[in-house]
């Protein structure tokens, strides 16, 4: 792995499974690593033993819960205020949820963590990926995205189904990918998704029904959250991929995403629905001007 030293990374969601590992193998690179988490006392667990773990003392946290489109400014503010630049941002928190669950700023939950969440953070962090750049944005998708099909009229997936809300969650996030490169052409920040892989990490752990069911049925064939996150890591450090944007990767290789991945117009239609959800855009955004 190339070093980071100097390098300034962070990981959402990093307080357990792959972003965990992540975070571990970024930090072990020499990397600054700011970690996200929701809990205080787990957080500040999870910094004491990073840094124990790769001799690092250059790691951090900010809390925010992520499908709080409000903490996910706050958050952003955060950082900015104690941070002038960002290296690479791995946008890798999510969930599944058996049933539909609405945010309290009226958002269904899935896909307010799983792509609102991405989309929000990463524009407001723009400032300083631009001013560190050459600098890359990593989103953790899920080959689960290909059983899936955007429907514009129910994007909160009000007709629910836990397989439904997470595969368009994870579709929106190689669009978002591919329209944030689009608008990022020529500017030094590549952004790209990534399938981990089948991982034996607590995603649908005390999950009732089916979910769970799963989860203990395919468990034997799952692979560890350390080989869970070396797809992350690789898109984060690997100089053979400096300037490739726009892609999805799995096993460390661009692979090719489902046809409805590839829709440039599903990919526009996409940033302007989040846009409205959000209330940011780029042409009032402060912060980037």
């Amino acid at each position: 792995m190339a070093t980071m030293a100097g390098k300034r990374v962070l990981v959402t969601g990093a307080t357990s499974g792959v972003g965990l590992e992540t975070a571990r193998a970024l930090a072990r690179a020499g990397a600054e690593v700011i970690v996200v988490g929701r809990n205080p006392e787990k957080t500040k667990a999870v910094v004491a033993d990073l840094k124990a773990t790769t001799g690092n003392h250059t790691v951090s946290f900010l809390l925010a819960d992520l499908s709080s489109m409000a903490q996910v400014r706050k958050l952003a503010a955060d950082f900015l205020a104690q941070f002038d630049r960002l290296d690479v941002l791995v946008n890798n928190a999510g969930l599944v949820n058996p049933t539909r669950e609405v945010t309290a700023e009226g958002y269904e939950v899935t896909f307010a963590t799983n792509h609102l969440a991405y989309f929000l953070l990463t524009n407001l962090l723009l400032p300083a990926l631009q001013k560190a750049a050459p600098s890359r944005v990593v989103c953790v998708s899920s080959e689960a995205h290909r059983q899936a099909k955007l429907d514009f009229d129910d994007l909160m997936t009000e007709r629910y189904s836990a397989f439904k809300a997470y595969g368009r969650s994870k579709l929106a996030n190689i669009l978002f990918v591919r329209e944030l490169a689009r608008r990022l052409a020529g500017t030094g920040v590549t952004a790209n998704a990534v399938h981990p892989g089948v991982v034996a990490s607590n995603f649908v752990a005390g999950k009732p029904g089916l979910w769970g069911a799963l989860g203990r049925m395919i468990g034997v064939f799952m692979i560890s959250n350390e080989e869970g996150a070396k797809t992350s890591v690789y898109l984060a450090t690997a100089s053979e991929v400096e300037g490739v944007t726009g892609k999805y990767f799995a096993k460390g290789r661009e692979k090719t995403p489902s046809k409805a991945a590839q829709d440039d117009e599903a990919a526009r239609r996409l940033w302007e629905a989040s846009e409205q959800l959000t209330g940011w855009s780029a042409s009032t955004s402060q912060e980037r001007q």
